[in-house]
């Protein structure tokens, strides 16, 4: 049996371009019919690690950040809302929007790793966040999603006040900023080479042809 591209992405569940970017290496996975020659494995980059319990508006963070006016921001959205849709992604966005602290789903994502449902989780985030205005910060929607995909809740949610399950987190958080990644989505192709962004289907097949034996 041929030896599996594994693909490492480095994403946060409150970053629209990393959902984006993931439908494209889906449907670059699924053109090329390579599906069982692939192994995905998520890692964690917070995009905004200080933000607080509450979230802060969308908008307003946008400008703090980036000194984005809230007609760009607006801009912004709607070419996402154009782009989702051509790659089969639907984004709802609202003006009362949050960005929002993701430690615990990350915590509870590298928990759904060991039993196997760290895709559907992961997936599963992206949409409640972006699709149906949920807080994936609050830990009883991080309760109900866990619930949704199969995983014991219980056990899971148990990780997010574990001292150990905290400090792996930050170790790998750490780590994929050490190597140098600065932004997500990035696509780390058998711990090789990589690519940063929502790359075109194109580019992502040829990559992956490259790679297969």
């Amino acid at each position: 049996m041929a030896e599996k591209i594994k693909i490492d992405i480095v994403s946060d569940v409150v970053c629209p371009w990393c959902i984006l970017g993931y439908q494209r290496l889906q449907a670059a996975i699924d053109e090329l019919g390579i599906s069982d020659n692939i192994e995905i494995e998520w890692q964690p980059f917070q995009l905004n690690p200080n933000v607080p319990k509450e979230g802060v508006n969308l908008h307003q963070h946008l400008m703090k950040k980036y000194g984005m006016l809230k007609m760009d921001s607006d801009r912004n959205r709607q070419q996402l809302i154009k782009l989702g849709l051509q790659s089969g992604y639907a984004f709802n966005f609202f003006e009362e929007m949050k960005t929002l602290n993701t430690r615990d789903a990350h915590i509870l994502l590298a928990f759904a790793k060991s039993v196997e449902k760290q895709t559907a989780l992961k997936t599963r985030l992206f949409d409640a966040y972006f699709k149906e205005q949920q807080d994936i910060s609050d830990r009883t929607v991080l309760s109900g999603l866990l619930v949704e995909v199969g995983i014991d809740a219980e056990k899971a949610m148990a990780q997010l006040d574990d001292q150990e399950a905290q400090q792996a987190f930050d170790a790998e958080n750490a780590y994929w900023k050490e190597l140098g990644v600065s932004s997500v989505p990035t696509f780390v192709f058998n711990r090789e080479s990589a690519v940063s962004g929502a790359q075109p289907v194109e580019t992502l097949k040829q990559i992956l042809q490259e790679l297969t034996p």
